[in-house]
């Protein structure tokens, strides 16, 4: 879902666990006849890792026609005895790669999971190192692009000009490709995965699309699942029109939760002392690069994009180094605003935004009237929710053209015979609001939901909150089940350096951040 995304009363039970025993016979699987050629994956990126290609069908109801290419990866376990399987990772998107994934992954489990899963990544189909990857425009991002905002006629002509074309060129490149990426497509790739391996289950670990893509997996698959972890789940009664009118209204209250912040420290910033006077600073920001971009690249969306990194996460050095950058911006320094966006509002990779639309536009039917679009996102916008809105909505406007047909979602959880799944949500999440947590809950019979109260970061696992974490690795070592709706208290706001100068930049400064391709 887009940038990869309330609350009711919940209460503890208590510090309860139930502990699940595997539905294999015996406590451990055995270390598998692997039938993929496993060998030193070539990429820097996936140094240390194994990697291997998988040859499926185009069209799984025709396992004899056409066949493409998935790229995997694997983290073999260190451990002699105690093997309990391959933990199948997947981050979400989508179009997000997976296989980077599986190393990350694989460096944050402790040592006695690390001895015992196969931690393993892939490219779904269209992405990245699987071919074919998709590609329709490499330069449609290329700045500086119309504002979002449909101010006038000619604007929203522009951006639907810009979406339709965009459209075009992928029914131009993929043709029928495009109607064989849907989850379901993807859904059964994983299980030709797990056959490769010589699995008898599974293991898997999903993260925003990517827990979507292990729902429908296990909904059609049941029987292959061993354990399963959902991390900031999607809503999948809102697939994907209205789980994007979701995202606005979420993206909202992070971005003025990042406005309330920086006035907190207006000693540091210099941006106003309330929220509201650091938003009037920052669209009055926005105004201004509109009409002259700083340097020639951040217009009014690049500046957006740049800032929608708040919305994901407020780990690290991210707010401070936003809030430094908007101040310099201010004061005069076009400079920070430029190294802002190029850090984390450009996008060079059409990859991810092709499959990213290949999927989505084509797991349902989208609103072929714009009418509807232009109706909808106007009442929001007009509503107040003025930060994502028009982003969000010229983000998947190629939905509204696109050239492949659609298909028709599973539906999660109706299915029998799935072992208890652990889900983790925050809160405060804007990529999936917190409402595709509780309702995933609800469909996966026995699963047991973790809630991190008043968290506003999108993938919470693996983040240095030890309650958190505490439960997902008690889950994979043993099958150990919190109570369901067991709640952790989220992890402390960032604090500015004790001036605004930009420290120097590293990748525990800024963590990986679970977004949109």
């Amino acid at each position: 879902m887009n940038k990869l995304a309330i609350t009711t009363a919940v209460a503890g039970a208590g510090l309860v666990t139930l502990s699940i025993a595997p539905l294999t016979a015996r406590a451990h699987p055995a270390e598998p006849a692997t039938g993929l050629a496993w060998s030193p994956c070539t990429e820097e990126s996936l140094g240390g890792l194994e990697c291997a290609a998988l040859r499926v069908p185009l069209d799984h109801a025709d396992p004899r026609g056409a066949q493409i290419s998935l790229a995997l990866s694997r983290a073999r376990h260190t451990g002699t005895t105690g093997y309990q399987g391959a933990l199948l990772v997947n981050p979400g998107g989508p179009g997000g790669t997976g296989r980077d994934f599986a190393l990350r992954v694989a460096n944050h489990l402790p040592a006695d999971l690390r001895a015992a899963y196969d931690v393993v990544g892939f490219d779904p189909r269209g992405v990245g190192g699987s071919s074919p990857a998709l590609s329709c425009d490499p330069g449609y991002f290329k700045p500086v692009r119309p504002d979002y905002v449909p101010r006038t006629p000619a604007l929203e002509s522009a951006w639907l000009s810009r979406s339709a074309a965009y459209a075009q060129a992928c029914g131009r490149k993929y043709g029928s490709f495009l109607s064989h990426l849907t989850t379901v497509d993807a859904v059964k790739d994983m299980e030709a995965i797990r056959a490769a391996l010589g699995e008898q289950q599974i293991n898997y670990y999903g993260a925003s699309y990517g827990t979507y893509l292990g729902a429908v997996y296990a909904t059609l698959f049941p029987a292959r699942v061993r354990r399963m972890v959902l991390d900031s789940s999607v809503r999948p009664s809102g697939v994907w029109y209205t789980d994007n009118l979701d995202q606005d209204r979420a993206f909202e209250g992070n971005i003025n939760a990042l406005f309330a912040w920086i006035a907190k420290y207006d000693a540091a910033y210099h941006l106003g002392t309330t929220a509201q006077a650091v938003r009037d600073s920052f669209f009055a920001a926005r105004q201004k690069v509109a009409a002259v971009p700083a340097g020639g690249v951040v217009g009014a969306d690049e500046l957006d994009d740049t800032f929608l990194i708040a919305g994901y996460i407020d780990l690290g050095a991210y707010w401070p180094y936003l809030a430094n950058a908007l101040a310099r911006y201010q004061a005069g320094d076009v400079a920070s605003l430029v190294e802002a966006y190029n850090r984390f509002g450009a996008t060079t990779d059409d990859n991810g935004y092709a499959v990213y639309n290949a999927v989505q536009c084509s797991d349902v039917r989208w609103p072929r009237d714009w009418a509807r679009w232009r109706r909808d996102n106007g009442r929001l916008y007009t509503a107040g929710f003025r930060f994502e809105t028009w982003a969000n909505a010229w983000y998947n406007a190629p939905c509204a053209f696109w050239p492949a047909g659609s298909g028709r979602p599973a539906d999660v959880g109706r299915t029998r015979d799935l072992p208890p799944v652990l889900l983790f949500q925050a809160t405060n999440d804007a990529a999936t609001p917190y409402a595709g947590g509780v309702e995933m809950n609800r469909r996966l019979a026995g699963s047991r939901l973790v809630i991190e109260d008043g968290g506003r970061t999108h993938g919470i696992v693996q983040r240095g909150n030890a309650c958190v974490d505490e439960k997902f690795t008690a889950f994979l070592a043993t099958g150990t089940l919190p109570p369901n709706r067991s709640h952790c208290a989220r992890l402390p706001e960032p604090v500015p350096p004790s001036t605004a100068a930009v420290r120097p930049l590293t990748a525990d400064v800024f963590p990986p951040v679970l977004r949109r391709p």
